[in-house]
């Protein structure tokens, strides 16, 4: 049978985060194979109470890891790296990236007690990495974080060109400019481009992007505007964007100060790997505590509103010796993901009870975005006139209408969620086949299937509360009468102030007595009996049917 060549997404398609994406050429069913990105989504109340991240189920990739070649990582973004420590081991096979992303994956690797000689740092085009059937090169190309690259892959079946994340933003402060040159090179050379995989998430948007350098002139005057202590968050990534605050802070005379984890280490990594230059010196809290107010402005974490980031914390009273006043101001220099709105929204309530000026980027002077709008998309076709549009990164919404605006002009397109197998090997891409695919939870340390059961009965026990139950048969299999019961987020009271619980214990009490000999040695029968009871109990006093534990305690003779 003919070699064909493959695309399989795992995540990110269809969905916006968790990126990994498969593309595979040779025999049907034998492919070599390479995974582009290993990255995670967030957790939230609603769908997933208590999980830390989400990452992609990588089943069929580990039963099939022996064709597998190597990672490739776009870009240091969490939603693209994020799951490498935690998955990695699973595959065990080279990763490369370039500088400043590897730097970032090796500290993962190197968290996890993985090893980062795994991770290898390549240049970017013209440097060439050669796995299995597939030439790899490093495209650089502008986004909100350092270093992002497009992956330019060959085949022997055509060109792929994989954006990752991209903007066509030809002056980003830090890192790589968008550059339509280049890009026309790579659509010139032999048969140009046979696939396109291209971002799509701001499909919507009509129009053009806006570049970075644009913000500089609106935050320098906001910041040299503010009479008191300043704060500011956005993404840690966003290295443009923290070196736009700090010259602003430093231009206005005031010392900067950085706050949370993930803040000092992009800075960290941005200056040693050489991508960050001429960032003003920064000082630590106790210092910052001791300077005026007027003297300071302190770049945090949580821009999204996370409960143990700085920002969460300044806003509920201190952080490090650090506290906010009346008159102080807080900027956040980001767009709220969505989902995210209601935990932002706490804090900045919680900020402007206690007199602070928040301030957002709703009106565009204090923020732009990382992704590529629809006349940059169409602008990504016109220059590498692919014959085939394959779009990712985004909803199915997104995916549609980008498929929409590639057939419009001509090119071959198709919608692909998770777990679809397109063959890009002809002139139409095809879905002939479809895998297995679902969600891994990080869950506190301890990787769990969404399917396990574990977020479920949380969520039950978040909207009907809990009642344990426990009962003592003797050793002549007589039950005590006497059921014990004990309530967790229910109501203690019932319909006209009735105990819930000795509500509960009475009727328990009632079967008990009368239960027949049969369901008493049956303990599978009396678990369903006494749970059946106490949730119709609870139901006709409360209007709730809580989960219910059975704890069946048998004497035995001596």
């Amino acid at each position: 049978m003919a070699d064909r060549l493959i695309y399989l997404p795992l995540g990110g398609a269809g969905e916006i985060g968790m990126n990994a994406y498969v593309y595979g050429y040779g025999a049907p069913g034998k492919e070599r194979l390479i995974l582009v990105d290993l990255g995670v989504t967030f957790g939230d109340m609603d769908a997933s109470p208590g999980i830390d991240l989400i990452m992609p189920d990588l089943t069929w990739l580990e039963q099939n890891r022996h064709r597998l070649e190597a990672i490739f990582i776009t870009h240091g973004h969490e939603d693209h790296i994020g799951a490498i420590g935690h998955l990695w081991g699973r595959l065990d096979v080279p990763i490369y990236a370039r500088r400043f992303t590897g730097t970032l994956v090796r500290l993962k690797m190197e968290e996890m007690g993985l090893p980062v000689e795994a991770v290898n740092i390549t240049e970017a085009r013209p440097a060439v990495t050669q796995v299995g059937p597939f030439t790899v090169q490093f495209l650089p190309i502008s986004h909100s974080i350092p270093e992002s690259s497009a992956l330019v892959i060959d085949t022997p079946a055509g060109r792929i060109v994989h954006t990752g994340d991209f903007k066509t933003d030809v002056t980003p402060i830090v890192g790589d400019a968008f550059d339509p040159i280049g890009l026309a090179e790579i659509a010139a050379e032999g048969e140009g481009v046979k696939v396109l995989a291209c971002d799509s998430t701001n499909i919507f948007s009509t129009h053009p992007g806006r570049s970075e350098a644009l913000l500089a002139t609106p935050i320098l005057e906001w910041v040299m505007a503010q009479p008191n202590l300043v704060v500011a968050t956005t993404f840690a990534s966003n290295i443009a964007r923290l070196k736009t605050l700090a010259d602003a802070a430093r231009a206005s005379g005031r010392k900067v100060c950085l706050l949370g984890r993930a803040m000092r280490r992009m800075v960290s990594v941005g200056l040693d790997s050489g991508v960050l230059r001429d960032f003003p010196d920064t000082i630590g809290p106790d210092e910052a505590a001791k300077l005026p107010r007027s003297e300071v402005l302190l770049l945090v974490t949580g821009s999204q509103g996370e409960r143990r980031a700085a920002s969460a914390q300044l806003s509920r009273g201190r952080y490090l010796g650090l506290s906010l006043k009346e008159g102080d101001s807080f900027l956040f220099s980001s767009k709220t993901i969505p989902g995210n709105e209601r935990s932002v929204g706490r804090i900045m309530n919680a900020l402007s009870e206690n007199g602070i000026e928040v301030y957002d980027a709703d009106d565009g002077l204090y923020h732009v975005s990382g992704h590529a709008n629809r006349p940059d998309i169409e602008a990504m076709h016109d220059i590498l006139k692919p014959r085939i549009v394959v779009p990712m990164h985004g909803e199915h919404l997104h995916l549609r209408e980008h498929v929409m605006l590639a057939r419009s002009k001509g090119m071959a397109a198709e919608i692909v969620v998770n777990g679809a197998m397109l063959d890009l090997t002809g002139t139409t891409p095809k879905v002939v086949d479809h895998v297995e695919t679902g969600r891994l939870y990080l869950d506190g340390n301890v990787l769990i299937g969404s399917m396990d059961g574990v977020v479920r009965d949380r969520i039950r026990m978040a909207l009907n509360g809990h009642a344990t139950v426990s009962v003592i048969v003797d050793e002549d299999d007589n039950v005590l009468p006497d059921a014990w019961v004990e309530v967790m987020g229910l109501s203690e009271r019932g319909r006209g102030g009735a105990d819930l619980v000795r509500q509960i214990e009475g009727e328990l009490s009632e079967f008990l007595d009368r239960a027949d000999a049969r369901t008493v040695r049956d303990d599978g029968k009396l678990d369903e009996a006494i749970r059946k009871i106490t949730r119709q109990v609870a139901m006709e006093e409360i209007g709730k049917k809580p989960e219910v534990t059975v704890i069946i305690s048998r004497l035995m003779a001596d």
